[in-house]
């Protein structure tokens, strides 16, 4: 706990002296990530770029029309490159042999329906084939307002049981509170394991837990 108890000393004509104390404290809740993020690549080579960037924009509508069909909205696909580049083969005589173009394109997906997560991911990879690359599913809470609010509580409650004990200790009273301030919610980095396959082989994303936190800190007068 950070504390603080100072007595501020007001002019001869007051004749008063305003003491508080400052305490700082946490809360956090634990909560189930709600939405999954999947980041996907469809990827082609071919003798140039242009057919490259033809047959990678064949390879993305159908990853598209899965996503449609999984109800995916389409404000919830966001498409991050689209890059073309040649692709050499360096031998070990020194050679260097163009293999050709290769074109991509990246998408970030957010899926609100996080249990449908692990089947998406096998309708792309099933859609695209060798040509789509799963690059990403990181799990995270879409909506931490509810959980903020249980967060504040118990940093409420924390910061009083500090400011209640430092009170006891230093032999003062608490008064009213003078002022309250958050330094902002914050999503913890969740734990979660990394896709696999189940016994039937579907893929399960294991959603874990996260951290959803509030820092404040308060002041109370001392009577």
């Amino acid at each position: 706990a950070t504390l603080a108890l100072s007595t501020l000393m007001l002019p001869t004509s007051h004749a008063a002296e305003v003491r508080y104390i400052t305490v700082k404290a946490q809360g956090s809740v634990k909560v189930t990530p709600d939405a999954v993020r999947i980041n996907a690549t469809a990827s082609h080579l071919a003798s140039t770029s242009k057919d490259a960037l033809a047959a990678t924009a064949k390879t993305s509508a159908a990853l598209r029309s899965v996503l449609k069909n999984s109800k995916i909205d389409s404000k919830d696909i966001a498409t991050t490159s689209v890059t073309t580049f040649p692709e050499y083969k360096y031998g070990n005589d020194g050679v260097t042999t163009l293999l050709g173009y290769r074109a991509t394109q990246s998408f970030t997906i957010t899926v609100k329906a996080a249990e449908s997560a692990g089947t998406i991911v096998d309708a792309l990879v099933a859609a695209g084939g060798d040509n789509v690359q799963i690059n990403g599913v990181s799990p995270f809470v879409l909506n931490s307002s509810k959980a903020a609010d249980v967060a504040r509580a118990v940093a409420v409650k924390n910061a009083k049981a500090r400011a209640l004990s430092y009170a006891k200790l230093l032999g003062v009273t608490l008064g009213k509170v003078n002022y309250l301030t958050e330094g902002g919610a914050s999503n913890n980095p969740p734990i979660y394991g990394v896709a696999k396959a189940a016994a039937d082989s579907a893929t399960v994303i294991d959603l874990g837990t996260q951290d959803v936190s509030v820092s404040i800190s308060v002041q109370w007068a001392l009577i």
